[in-house]
């Protein structure tokens, strides 16, 4: 993001990064998580393994411009985004769709939630960063890792 500088690129496993974990990297009504969140973000960017989609960058977009308080300028959360071009954010097309049905009817996740284990998986990613997700839950063999389980 803007205010994460991307580092060294190394190879380590993907990471797929949900939405929430993004939002709270600029949430400053949660000091604790805020903290959290930037640095496993900034780990992402040092090891260049850092993975999200389309429907990410959307989300973060509206979150933070529309929902946070106090949020980011429309100019800010763009440049966040741009920033975010680097992980080449996966398009949400129609494998991914067809996978996110496979997900939602195998593992009974919410549509959204489909979305984002689809987009993990066709990103080769090994673990999904997710508050939202069941820490510790597998979906095809994708492990979800809660950053603010401590």
């Amino acid at each position: 993001m803007a205010h994460i500088l991307p580092g060294i690129v190394c190879m380590s496993a993907n990471v797929f990064v949900d939405t929430n974990i993004l939002v709270y990297s600029r949430d400053l009504s949660e000091p604790t998580k805020q903290t959290l969140a930037m640095d496993r973000l900034t780990e992402l960017w040092q090891t260049g393994t850092g993975k999200i989609s389309t429907q990410v960058c959307n989300e973060y977009y509206t979150t933070v411009t529309k929902k946070l308080k106090p949020g980011l300028s429309k100019d800010e959360a763009w440049q966040d985004i741009e920033a975010l071009f680097a992980w080449q954010p996966l398009a949400v097309d129609k494998k991914v769709l067809i996978k996110a049905k496979v997900c939602q009817l195998r593992y009974q996740l919410s549509w959204w939630d489909s979305l984002i284990v689809s987009a993990a998986y066709y990103c080769n990613c090994s673990t999904i960063l997710s508050e939202d997700l069941n820490n510790s839950q597998k979906y095809f063999d994708i492990v979800v890792e809660n950053p603010f389980l401590v």
